[in-house]
């Protein structure tokens, strides 16, 4: 789940002190400024109160969260406990199990196999016992949106349209819980399951800016899908018109299955614009005459490479651009919580005065004080307290602490251990040899060579049964290799030592791998000296040692640098990938529930079938005849699985006719063709345009790197675009601040 959650509230208005009990008089804060030169004065009872609030402040700026949120004492400490690693996991938790009851709700789906040949009867629940747990989760959101409209006062709370939508979501599920109680669990629909993702969405901030970014990329795109809704309709009705019915029945196979009425005919070809029924569409016309292939070619042509791609590069391009903004907001909460941490160190107590000639100031030693209490990775504070150290002793000003955290937005490097002294000769001339890179590579070239090995071996065996393989071959290769890559890993360690070795990754993965293959090896000497049952037999303990070698083999992927850039790539867009799954996440489940309410049991198990469906099974191509009875929308976890060959589209056609034809009306197949534009069209072309964003982000910053063994750069989706972002200007973080909520800056 997304930890870094955004409280944001609207900064247009100012409304009063918050986060004071009743009688109790507030702490009152005023900060006024000057023409010539910023000036303030504060009055505060606690005297840690601006280290407090500075330290909230940096971490508002290193999360990218809003830093319009109460900014007394208590309320700073229920907020950094609601940012809190524990907290955010436990509600993530909280999130995780009222989506997870979905597999456990009617209909279950704990059977072994959704087949409806061999599927068992579902496993019911007990009335109350999944109502109980999602009463637990809806506890916690009370508690969650609770907290959350405190810190943030209820003048934001009512701007937050995120915020008043968690509450009538929560509100309309607990309704709904209670309409279930009182019906005995008997009803079909749960309204609740469909908007149970609503928890997940408002949680993540990422997602949140994500969701906005599609919502408007629609509007750019719709110019593209009303051409292609046209492209359809003319070659739907030229298709009509080319494929008639001809008085011999041998010729009118085009028109019978493909083009009998309209909306067969767009079917058909919105089918063969994902290609999913090439050739087999243009078949029974080509076989009569080949010029009926010019009408699939231009249609596909056409469709297919120009208009698709079309609009691949237009959800790129405007994707791109709406990114861009959600990004730059996400600088300017950054800048806005370094200054106003900056704001809150550099103005003095009540009853002291600052000239106008004096400049904004904040001392060395409170700067230390405040980093060792912030919370964040320790090589950014290490960066900054560093950064802070070289400074001359003293007094820090405005742009000097700023420039302090730029290393928030730096990328990161991994530099690792020097390297061990010796002062053995011995020692010194085999730390050189086995610290060289030609030494990674002949442990390369001997690991292919491991490979070509079991290879030549699986080439002359394949053949033979089981009883005749002769495994005595294979030990003899799996032993000698392993004792190389055993005495590479320990002489490597003696070159880079166990700190420098562990600082690579892939050290790490080929050592991993080395020492599960000793142990897997040791354990097959000493198992098969006796002679009591084993619980695997000799053959599979070697393919599992085979499997194991092939597997290290991937070690070679970090010194090739283009598969190297490939699987950086990988990697971060897992990393950066998780607003994108959250709403994938989102749009399963919500189309899930949806199938579940409108196909659950249409589909008959073949025994209950009638006459009729079953003569029409002998068709090639049906559902019946291809054996998709796994796939169906009897349960949630079916249901996932149908949605993703649906979203493959290969062979989605036939969902289309079966569904139809059990529904007994051609509407059906608007489900089907919404979860294609959702999915296929519209959230994999996302998929692509980040995907070619870290691509070209990873290829421009580390083609100058000089070696790519040993540094590694850190990317997040902020570095990707950080050349193309504006900073902030002066006047525009004042007058952001200076409409804090609860601050109560006046200018």
């Amino acid at each position: 789940m997304e930890t870094k959650p955004l409280l944001t509230g609207s900064t247009g208005q100012r409304s009063a002190d918050y986060g004071f009990c009743s009688g109790n008089p507030p702490k009152a804060r005023r900060l006024s400024y000057s023409a010539s030169g910023h000036s303030c004065y504060v009055d505060w009872e606690d005297e840690g109160l601006p280290i407090q609030q500075a330290v909230v402040f940096i971490e508002d700026a290193i999360q990218y969260r809003s830093i319009n949120h109460r900014v007394d004492s208590r309320s700073l400490w229920l907020y950094r406990w609601y940012y809190s690693r524990i907290y955010q996991w436990g509600l993530g938790t909280v999130i995780a199990l009222i989506l997870v009851l979905a597999f456990i709700e009617r209909p279950s789906s704990l059977t072994a196999s959704s087949d409806l040949r061999y599927k068992e009867p579902h496993w019911e629940p007990a009335c109350g016992l999944t109502e109980s747990i999602e009463m637990f989760c809806f506890l916690v959101f009370a508690l969650d949106l609770t907290l959350k409209g405190y810190l943030i006062g209820w003048d934001e709370f009512r701007k937050n349209k995120w915020l008043i939508g968690y509450m009538v979501v929560l509100a309309g599920s607990l309704i709904d819980w209670t309409l279930s109680l009182s019906m005995v669990c008997e009803e079909h629909f749960r309204i609740r399951r469909l908007i149970r993702p609503f928890f997940l969405l408002q949680n993540s901030s990422l997602m949140k800016k994500t969701l906005k970014c599609i919502k408007r990329t629609l509007p750019e795109i719709a110019s593209v899908i009303l051409l292609l809704a046209l492209h359809l309709c003319l070659f739907a009705m030229f298709g009509m018109l080319l494929f008639t019915r001809g008085e011999d029945p041998a010729k009118n196979e085009e028109w019978r299955v493909y083009f009998r009425n309209f909306p067969q005919s767009l079917t058909s070809l919105l089918v063969l614009l994902t290609t999913a029924n090439n050739p087999d569409v243009m078949i029974p016309a080509y076989s009569l005459n080949r010029a009926y292939s010019i009408f699939f070619i231009l249609f596909s042509g056409f469709g297919t490479y120009f208009l698709m791609n079309l609009l691949t590069a237009i959800i790129y391009n405007q994707f791109r651009g709406y990114l861009l903004m959600s990004i730059q907001t996400s600088i300017l909460r950054r800048r806005l919580g370094i200054r106003a941490a900056f704001e809150v160190l550099s103005c003095p107590a009540q009853g002291t005065s600052r000239s106008e000639d004096d400049v904004a100031s904040v001392k060395v030693e409170t700067v230390l004080q405040v980093m060792t209490l912030v919370q964040t990775k320790s090589y950014y504070r290490q960066a900054i307290v560093a950064k802070v150290r070289q400074l001359p002793a003293g007094d820090i000003q405005r742009e000097a602490f700023q420039m302090l955290f730029d290393e928030l937005d730096t990328d990161r490097i991994k530099e690792h251990p020097p390297l061990p002294e010796y002062s053995s000769t011995f020692m010194q001339r085999l730390q050189f040899i086995f610290s060289h890179y030609y030494v990674t590579v002949a442990g390369n070239i001997i690991a292919l060579v491991n490979i070509v090995c079991i290879c030549v071996v699986l080439l002359v065996e394949s053949e033979k049964p089981l009883s005749e393989r002769n495994d005595y071959a294979f030990e003899v290769i799996n032993c000698f290799f392993i004792v190389v890559y055993l005495l590479e890993m320990v002489l490597k360690m003696l070159a880079f030592g166990v700190r420098g070795y562990i600082s690579y990754k892939n050290n790490i993965f080929d050592g991993l791998m080395t020492i599960i293959l000793l142990a897997l090896q040791i354990s097959i000497f000493a198992t098969y000296k006796v002679s009591y049952p084993h619980w695997l037999s000799l053959w599979e303990l070697v393919r599992l040692v085979n499997m194991l070698i092939i597997f290290r083999f991937l070690r070679v992927i970090p010194n090739i640098k283009l598969t190297a850039l490939v699987a950086s790539t990988l990697v971060d867009l897992v990393k950066n990938l998780r607003a994108f799954a959250g709403i994938l996440v989102v749009v399963y489940y919500m189309f899930a529930v949806l199938g579940i309410w409108l196909f659950q049991g249409v589909i008959p198990a073949p025994g209950n079938m009638s006459l009729t469906t079953t003569n029409f099974s002998i068709e090639c191509g049906t559902y019946e005849q291809l054996g998709y009875w796994p796939n169906n929308f009897d349960d949630f976890a079916s249901t996932l699985v149908l949605l993703y060959n649906i979203m493959v589209v290969n062979n989605w056609q036939v969902f289309l006719d079966v569904y139809a034809r059990f529904t007994g009306s051609g509407w059906s197949k608007l489900y089907f063709v919404a979860w294609w534009l959702t999915s296929s069209v519209m959230w994999v072309n996302l998929f692509v345009a980040l995907i070619l964003e870290n691509f070209i982000y990873k290829w421009d910053h580390t083609s100058s790197a000089s070696e790519m063994e040993s540094t590694r750069l850190q990317t997040t989706v902020q570095l990707m675009f950080r050349e193309h972002i504006q900073e902030p200007t002066e006047e525009e973080l004042m007058c952001q601040l200076c409409q804090h909520p609860h601050l109560n800056l006046n200018q």
